[in-house]
């Protein structure tokens, strides 16, 4: 007995992202300086809403908390990724790969938690504005945040404490730069069937749900939109959604991509390309999308940075 745990907790190995190619030494800082500017862009946009007393409103305390999870996303993956490939060495320990998987797991269950809940508030700040300090006042958002990060890691746990439980054999390789479910799963020796279907509804209830939901949100914005008279009111409500819709679509979709396929139908660079784009590219397109373009943030750094506002 004593043997057998042992041998499950032993080291696994992660085969990486990158070989040392040309090539592959070009995309790997290229890797490296998309991971920088996603940490320096999500963190000054936390920055910023902190310091700015005119960005204490529910919008920006939401995004902030968006920003805080692409913060967790990234630290969690590239920073091992890039350790390994710089030293030679693939080995992560079983605590270690438990630990990566647990974060970011949590971190992508709670942001789509709150994009979701974030289509509440575009919903609001459109359909009812004069109502929107009362509909969304600060124990709401509060709440909407502590839903988001309690669910992601109710979640997470669950699926990592259940995962890490099961005995692994083999070369103990996983097919991936982190320890990502999927490419963990597949090297479990026991029986996974019933786990795989927890997975799978996990993934309905926090991707295919979400969607259905956020697209009612947008449903009875599109309602609210068509009955404006006036052209400036509704190239003002769309410019408010767009960005919301970018990011959804973008985090979604990759998500949906790495989650909802067959088992039968995935393959290891299909899961590694997957992987990059909403483990590095989202978070990093997401303060630029949503945030830093803002007009009220553009003023927020602008004073931070001691410059004159100019008003338009």
């Amino acid at each position: 007995m004593w043997q057998s745990n042992k041998t499950s907790m032993a080291d696994f190995f992660l085969e990486g992202l990158f070989d040392d190619s040309l090539i592959h030494v070009f995309l790997f800082f290229l890797t490296i300086v998309v991971f920088m500017v996603g940490i320096s862009g999500n963190t000054l946009t936390i920055l910023l809403i902190c310091a700015d007393s005119r960005l204490h409103i529910p919008m920006y305390f939401l995004l902030s908390q968006l920003s805080l999870m692409d913060l967790m996303y990234v630290t969690t993956t590239v920073p091992k990724m890039a350790v390994n490939y710089l030293s030679g060495r693939k080995s992560i320990s079983f605590v270690g790969c438990a630990a990566q998987h647990f974060f970011y797991l949590s971190a992508g269950c709670a942001e789509c938690l709150l994009l979701t809940l974030m289509s509440y508030d575009r919903y609001v700040a459109i359909s009812h504005p004069l109502r929107y300090t009362v509909l969304l006042n600060r124990r709401v958002t509060l709440i909407m945040a502590i839903i988001s990060w309690i669910g992601g890691f109710m979640t997470s746990l669950t699926l990592t404490v259940t995962l890490m439980q099961f005995p692994f054999c083999g070369s103990r390789k996983i097919h991936h730069f982190y320890c990502e479910l999927p490419a963990v799963v597949k090297l479990v020796c026991g029986d996974i069937t019933v786990y795989e279907s927890t997975v799978y509804i996990c993934s309905i209830l926090l991707l295919l749900i979400p969607i259905l939901l956020v697209s009612t949100s947008y449903a009875f914005i599109l309602h609210s939109v068509i009955q404006m008279r006036s052209a400036g009111s509704k190239r003002n409500a769309f410019a408010t959604c767009s960005s919301h819709l970018t990011v959804i679509s973008l985090f979604f979709g990759a998500s949906i991509f790495s989650y909802m396929r067959p088992r039968s139908q995935r393959t290891p660079l299909q899961d590694k390309v997957g992987a990059v784009f909403y483990t590095v590219i989202t978070p990093t397109l997401n303060p630029l999308i949503y945030t830093l373009r803002n007009k009220d943030v553009a003023k927020a750094l602008k004073k931070v940075l001691g410059k004159d506002i100019t008003t338009q």
